[in-house]
């Protein structure tokens, strides 16, 4: 079985680091934080699918460094606040809000979403959640609360890169769950949860072909700079990661896993 290897601390806690940066810029073609298997053209096609405004109040869960969250902020003055369990994540968040001054709309805080949400009723414009869900332990128990603290009619998107849809090994699926937990699900049970959550499915949108040649290039990427990741990763570490982004892409591009995106509606 593969060993455990660290993806968000190395990538948290290293952001402003410039082999980082060089990494995420070859990855995404753009540089705003991002681990994931998002483009910025998908971010971007997240705000209009849950209708943000410049009053809205937007929820991200798992946000990460933050990347996402301060696009909304900077580009339609919305306000937005960011959650995740990774208090690295969240310190880099603050501070590139504070270094953009952008403080007064985005605000971060570590938070365990598989726990109900420190947030009243009704909070929400928006919520969204980009390929986080799969790290969350009571998917049903998660989604209830998200509808909690939306505001009638409000969004929620929500991608889920774990979606079986053909035949995975059992080494397959310990590489791909090395950096962490992961819960792997079926075709059809988000949207078994999401009724049963008392959201409304609008829409499921297949993303898998993204997220394959997202892998590729992040694989290929870290590779041109073995020597400078290696340096600040450890070689078992940068090893193991590289192992772990290739088998997305084998498992992605075979459409043997599936990456969807749900939108959901209050």
């Amino acid at each position: 079985m593969p060993e455990k290897v660290d993806l968000y601390h190395t990538s948290y806690g290293n952001y402003a680091t410039e082999v980082y940066r060089e990494v995420r810029k070859e990855t995404y073609g753009e540089d705003f934080g991002q681990t994931s298997w998002a483009t910025g053209d998908e971010f971007r096609q997240i705000f209009q699918w849950i209708e943000l405004k410049p009053p809205s109040a937007v929820l991200e869960i798992g946000c990460g460094t933050g990347g996402c969250a301060l696009l909304i902020a900077e580009t339609l003055g919305s306000r937005i606040t960011g959650i995740d369990l990774n208090a690295e994540g969240i310190e880099a968040a603050t501070g590139l809000a504070a270094a953009k001054g952008l403080d007064s709309l985005a605000n971060f805080e570590q938070c365990d979403v598989s726990r109900p949400l420190p947030f009243p009723d009704n909070t929400w414009d928006a919520a969204f959640s980009n390929d986080a869900m799969c790290h969350i332990a009571g998917r049903l128990g998660a989604l209830k609360e998200v509808r909690r603290v939306l505001k009638p009619g409000g969004k929620y998107l929500y991608s889920d890169a774990l979606v079986i849809t053909g035949a995975v090994s059992n080494d397959e699926l310990a590489t791909r769950s090395s950096i962490g937990y992961y819960l792997f699900v079926p075709s059809g049970e988000n949207e078994k949860l999401i009724e049963a959550s008392g959201l409304r499915l609008l829409r499921a949108v297949d993303a898998t072909e993204q997220a394959a040649r997202i892998s590729k290039r992040w694989h290929d990427a870290r590779n041109k700079r073995k020597a400078g990741l290696i340096e600040v990763e450890g070689e078992t570490n940068f090893l193991g990661l590289q192992r772990f982004l290739w088998c997305v892409y084998t498992l992605t591009n075979e459409r043997r896993l599936s990456r969807i995106l749900y939108l959901a509606e209050k």
